[in-house]
């Protein structure tokens, strides 16, 4: 995806090819920070309160500064918005620190960087295949389900896979069972039931996959392996950007699709989404 032409950094709109970075910071040398991909709809951030909540807590997993004022954040991030003229588009807001380690370059007067840039919405395709990838997270890890900058063997994965025809990957734990996508959470059915790992298997707290285990109703956490998955009646695959998209074959073994849960998951979310946007407009216009 392309990057629309303005973007953020510490508060400020700039056109995207601007030098705003520097070669010294900490963070961008390192990967040391935290972000998160969020929806824009009519202008707004969808689940901005979950999004902001889960980086402050990778935050302080990491030891990463954030900025005081989420309030303040998210209305540049609505401006940043409004300065691509997209109204609706996939924003990515990122948190760099700036400070510590040993290589590092003269201080900037910020603790950390806020920089977020927005693009149009990529296109999923209708379903999606998926191969495996063994010993991919390491789920008794303090720092496996924070969402941070060192993404570099995710993108590595992805791009393997694509390569040879697959979408994305299934990512397997050190006890062989499945944890998530490279960037996505991953739900199997059995009949009425919905099972999608925990978070103890080692994946990340989706948004998607949050709002899911608070609304479905038939929407569990468990332990799945690839096994299980393949046998499964459907599966699908969620993050901010896919919503719950179908799989249709992992590793080879076609996915059935004819269970019609998904299609009722997908309709409940459908309404909390608009029902979150409309709640946030009428916010704007009463104050």
């Amino acid at each position: 995806m392309a990057i629309h032409p303005f973007v953020l950094h510490n508060g400020s709109i700039h056109g995207s090819s601007e030098a705003l970075l520097s070669p010294g910071q900490l963070g961008l040398l390192s990967g040391w920070g935290v972000f998160s991909t969020l929806r824009v709809v009519d202008g707004h951030l969808f689940a901005w309160e979950r999004h902001w909540a889960r980086m402050m807590r990778d935050a302080q997993l990491m030891n990463i500064p954030m900025p005081a004022d989420s309030g303040r954040v998210e209305a540049d991030l609505m401006e940043l918005a409004a300065a691509n003229s997209a109204p609706n588009c996939t924003l990515r807001l990122v948190i760099v620190r700036n400070a510590g380690g040993m290589w590092q370059g003269p201080p900037t007067g910020h603790a950390c960087d806020v920089v977020a840039l927005t693009a149009d919405f990529k296109n999923w395709g209708e379903s999606v295949r998926l191969s495996v990838q063994p010993h991919a997270r390491y789920a008794a890890s303090d720092f496996t389900r924070a969402k941070i900058l060192s993404w570099s063997q995710n993108l590595t994965w992805v791009e393997r896979a694509q390569e040879k025809g697959f979408d994305e990957v299934l990512l397997l734990n050190e006890h062989g069972r499945v944890a998530e996508c490279t960037s996505a959470n991953v739900f199997a059915m059995y009949g009425d039931r919905v099972i999608t790992p925990a978070l103890a298997e080692g994946c990340l707290p989706g948004i998607t996959r949050e709002v899911l285990l608070e609304i479905g109703g038939n929407v569990e956490e468990g332990t799945l392996t690839v096994e299980e998955i393949q046998k499964a009646d459907e599966v699908f695959i969620t993050s901010t950007t896919r919503d719950l998209l179908p799989v249709r074959e992992v590793e080879g073994v076609s996915i059935g699709a004819g269970s019609g849960v998904r299609e009722k998951l997908a309709g409940k979310f459908a309404t909390f989404l608009q029902e979150d946007i409309q709640m946030r407009k009428h916010s704007v216009l009463v104050s």
